[in-house]
């Protein structure tokens, strides 16, 4: 069954968050009734810093993502977060 806007009848789709963290594919199996893509962007931008949070374990370089899809299965949103960890000192010394 289809949730709908309550003031104005209107099917409120739904969308998936698949993660990604440079090793791992979570793909959403649940997804999420939301208003509207502008929703679902705001989703998809709060989870990246949830993800990069743990941190870096294994080297100093990772990209998470966060994919959205629609209810075809269509990518419809990627957002991605790159984190990179540098040790300026560490490069100074070395030369």
């Amino acid at each position: 069954m289809t949730a709908t806007i309550p003031s104005l009848g209107v099917p409120v789709p739904r969308y998936f968050f698949d993660t990604y963290d440079g090793d791992v594919l979570v793909p959403d199996d649940e997804g999420q009734e939301l208003e509207d893509l502008e929703a679902a962007t705001a989703i998809a931008q709060e989870e990246l810093p949830h993800m990069a949070r743990d941190g870096l374990p294994d080297g100093d370089q990772r990209t998470f993502i966060v994919s959205v899809r629609d209810e075809a299965g269509q990518v419809v949103l990627r957002a991605a977060l790159s984190l990179v960890v540098e040790y300026p000192s560490a490069m100074a010394d070395r030369r």
